[in-house]
């Protein structure tokens, strides 16, 4: 059912997301995968745990229902009892280690979702006052496995169904989600889950779609090297083009590279990537200009071309 009560009192304002919490539910059998290790999986160079624990970042503890395995961030570890209990019970044991008022509650089979979408769902439920914001799939199905909870309410529930059946093994999510009062966020790409090795394979090429490769290249990169740095990426996209243009090819990745590096060695902000990529650029702008704004690959035929004498 929809909510649309007040908020409660002491919600923060419209528009300002509350602090929150996340669980992340990775122990599932993955039976459609042939049990493969669907946390583990690579979409886009990076395991699709990771892809979502990027998600969460900003949480304030993120725990992972599953046994350990090295993640590209730090997270608590919960596993429900007995392990394979089903996705209830692994959200109880998850939701022991949280005290936010807020829960995000997350599969770990989603390659599409980021941080954005997250905001957006806490929004809703503090503007709605219902007892959680969950995402509504391209046909229109709810997706309570993205989806932000208020904490009291959860655990409430939970508390009753514990009560009701003798524990919380074996039951269906809807069980839960069914006593509650949710409100839906459409939004087709971010509850996109790779349940079948045909999601994996349409997920693994819409990453290398035209418009979006790049962005995912840097983000896959970043984590790679545990970079949290956000730069204006065209900046350094156009000193590329003019170090090519006005030098010679192999000075854009070099140039961009002594960029990075002279920031580093300053304040290591955006700013100081900022300032540098400038400077930088300028230089290859000046020496096109002495070269009559002609490419200096243009006179000599490219970088490897041979001796015409």
């Amino acid at each position: 059912m929809t909510d649309t009560a007040p908020a409660a009192p002491g919600t923060p304002a419209s528009g300002t997301p509350a602090p929150y919490d996340a669980v992340v539910l990775a122990g599932g059998a993955a039976r459609r995968l042939g049990g493969a290790d669907k946390p583990g999986l690579r979409v886009g160079g990076r395991a699709l745990l990771d892809r979502v624990l990027a998600a969460c970042a900003d949480a304030g503890v993120t725990v992972v229902v599953a046994a350990p395995r090295p993640t590209a961030r730090p997270v608590r570890w919960a596993r429900e009892e007995p392990p394979g209990g089903g996705p209830v019970a692994a959200l109880e044991a998850g939701l022991r280690l949280t005290t936010a008022g807020y829960t995000v509650v997350l599969s770990a089979d989603l390659p599409f979702l980021e941080q954005p979408t997250l905001r957006r769902l806490l929004t809703a439920l503090q503007d709605t006052g219902a007892d959680g914001a969950l995402l509504a799939d391209a046909d229109g199905r709810d997706q309570p496995l993205v989806a932000a909870y208020r904490t009291p309410a959860l655990r409430r529930e939970l508390t009753a169904l514990a009560a009701t059946h003798g524990g919380l093994c074996g039951l269906p999510l809807r069980r839960l989600t069914g006593a509650l009062r949710l409100t839906r966020v459409p939004d087709p790409l971010a509850s996109f889950d790779c349940d079948t090795w045909d999601d994996i394979a349409t997920a693994r090429a819409r990453i290398r779609e035209h418009g979006s490769v790049l962005d995912e290249w840097i983000s896959a990169v970043k984590d790679e090297l545990g970079i949290e740095l956000d730069v204006d990426t065209g900046v350094l996209l156009d000193l590329a083009r003019d170090a090519a243009h006005g030098v010679a090819r192999p000075a854009a990745p070099l140039t961009t590279f002594l960029v990075g590096y002279a920031a580093a060695q300053g304040k290591g902000g955006p700013e100081a990537v900022a300032e540098a990529a400038r400077k930088a650029a300028a230089l290859a702008l000046r020496w096109e200009e002495e070269n009559g704004g002609g490419s200096a690959d243009a006179r000599s035929g490219g970088p490897s071309a041979p001796d015409a004498g």
